[in-house]
C-alpha cells in the first residue's frame, strides 16, 4: 500500500508541474510551454495508471470503494478524455482548464485517509468495475462539455463587449467550442446511460431489486433528465451556443453534486460507508 501512495504523491506532483505549464502558456502564449505541458501530463497519465494497477493488486479491489480511490479514479478520469479529446481539436486552452481540475482532486485525495478498505461482500460483483468505470468516465466528458460551455461564454461575451484580453487569443472559435459541447453530449450522454444501467443490474444482484431510490439514485436520474433534455434540444429544436454551453455547465454542477454531496453528507446505499460494510 505505500507503494500505491507514493506513485500518487509522485503523479500528483506531475500533474501540478502540468498545470503550471499550462497556465504559463495560456498567459504567455508560448506554445513551447504548452507542448511541454501535454507531454507532463501524458507522463502523469502513464503514473497514474501504474498507481491504480498497484492499488488494485495490494487491496483486491476495484480502486474506488474510498473517497481517495474514487477522487483519484475520477482524476484519471478525466486526463484519459481530456488526452482523447486533444487528438481531435488540439487546444491547449482546453488542457488549462482540465489539467488544474484534475490536479484539484488529486490533492483534496492527498488530504484523505488512505487506508485500503475492504468492500462488503454484497457488492462484490464484476458489476462494480464496469459500473463505476462507465459513470466516471462519463462524468469526465461532461467535465470537458462545461469546460468547452464556460470557455464559449468567456469568448461570447469579449465579443459582446469588444474588450479584447489576452485570452481571447488563446480560445477555440465559437463553432469549435459548440462542436465539442455537442461531441461531449453524443459520448457522454451513452455513458452516463449505460452506467445508470449497470448500476442497477449490479444493485440488482446486491440487494434484490432494481431502483431504491436511493438518494444517489435520485440525484444520478435528475442529472440524466437534464441531459436527456438539452440533448432533445439540440436534435429537434436546434438548441446551440450559449444555451447549450450554459445547460452544460449546469449539467456538471449537479454531476459534482451528485459525486459530493451524496457521497459525503447524504445517508444512502451509495455512501462510502455502505461500500465497505460500516
Amino acid at each position: 500500500m505505500i507503494a500505491s501512495v507514493l506513485l500518487f504523491k509522485i503523479t500528483l506532483l506531475v500533474y501540478f508541474v502540468a498545470t503550471m505549464f499550462y497556465l504559463v502558456g495560456v498567459i504567455s502564449r508560448k506554445e513551447r510551454f504548452n507542448r511541454n505541458a501535454k507531454w507532463l501530463l501524458i507522463g502523469g497519465f502513464v503514473l497514474h495508471c501504474v498507481t491504480l494497477k498497484v492499488r488494485w493488486l495490494t487491496s483486491g479491489v476495484t480502486p474506488v470503494a474510498s473517497l481517495y480511490e474514487s477522487l483519484s479514479f475520477f482524476s484519471w478520469s478525466l486526463v484519459v478524455i481530456y488526452l482523447l479529446f486533444d487528438l481531435r481539436y488540439k487546444t491547449p486552452m482546453l488542457g488549462a482548464f482540465i489539467s488544474p481540475l484534475a490536479t484539484a482532486l488529486m490533492i483534496v485525495g492527498a488530504t484523505v485517509p488512505k487506508e485500503a478498505p475492504k468492500l462488503n461482500p454484497m457488492l462484490d460483483s464484476w458489476w462494480f468495475p464496469v459500473h463505476v468505470t462507465l459513470a466516471f468516465l462519463g462524468h469526465a466528458v461532461f467535465a470537458i462539455a462545461a469546460a468547452a460551455g464556460i470557455m464559449y461564454l468567456l469568448q461570447e461575451r469579449m465579443l459582446k463587449s469588444k474588450k479584447f484580453s489576452g485570452l481571447f487569443y488563446r480560445l477555440p472559435p465559437l463553432d469549435t467550442l459548440d462542436s465539442m459541447n455537442y461531441k461531449c453530449l453524443t459520448f457522454g450522454f451513452p455513458l452516463m446511460t449505460m452506467g445508470i444501467i449497470s448500476g442497477a443490474i449490479w444493485a440488482n444482484s446486491a440487494w434484490g431489486g432494481y431502483w431504491r431510490w436511493d438518494p444517489k439514485e435520485t440525484w444520478a436520474l435528475i442529472s440524466w433528465f437534464l441531459y436527456a433534455a438539452l440533448l432533445h434540444g439540440r436534435l429537434t429544436i436546434g438548441w446551440r451556443g450559449r444555451r447549450a454551453a450554459i445547460f452544460a455547465i449546469i449539467g456538471f454542477i449537479f454531476l459534482l453534486f451528485t459525486f459530493f454531496g451524496v457521497n459525503l453528507f447524504l445517508s444512502g446505499e451509495h455512501s462510502f460507508r455502505s461500500f465497505t460494510g460500516e
